[in-house]
């Protein structure tokens, strides 16, 4: 029995793709729980539409994020924070909110979840890494200096 799925599930496929299974686990559980829907003539019709048409959108949002990869790359962020008496060890530590909100007011507006960055407890330079799609990624700086 050849379905569309409508979902991704585990061990058997991502979501929009065709795939074969045993009858009685697509008519008792893919089908009903919502999960697939019967792969007819018609049905992979719309299914070519919308991949046509989710490719074109696909492509706008790759260009815009490279676009913003461009302007991240390479940069070097500088964060103050307060120290502890030797000078070193930060007081609290220095996360990818913090360099999140400091791209902000570069003007280079990413989104808190994509960026990664280790918590850092100590002056210092450090390398992170944002995320702006799936495809695209970009290279920033961080450097730790004390208030």
């Amino acid at each position: 029995m050849e379905l569309i799925l409508l979902q991704d599930v585990e061990k058997l496929g991502f979501k929009d793709e065709i795939v074969n299974v045993k009858n009685g686990y697509g008519r008792n559980y893919l089908i009903p729980g919502g999960h697939a829907i019967l792969a007819t003539d018609s049905a992979r019709k719309v299914l070519a539409e919308n991949l046509r048409q989710r490719a074109k959108k696909e492509n706008k949002i790759i260009e815009d994020a490279n676009k913003l990869a461009e302007g991240i790359n390479g940069l070097t962020v500088t964060i103050t924070a307060k120290t502890i008496e030797g000078g070193k060890q930060l007081f609290g530590s220095v996360t990818s909110n913090h360099l999140a909100d400091e791209l902000e007011k570069l003007g280079h507006t990413v989104d808190r979840k994509f960026v990664k960055l280790n918590n850092i407890k100590t002056v210092g330079t450090y390398a992170a890494e944002v995320r702006l799609h799936r495809e695209v990624k970009a290279a920033v700086t961080v450097e730790v200096v004390a208030q």
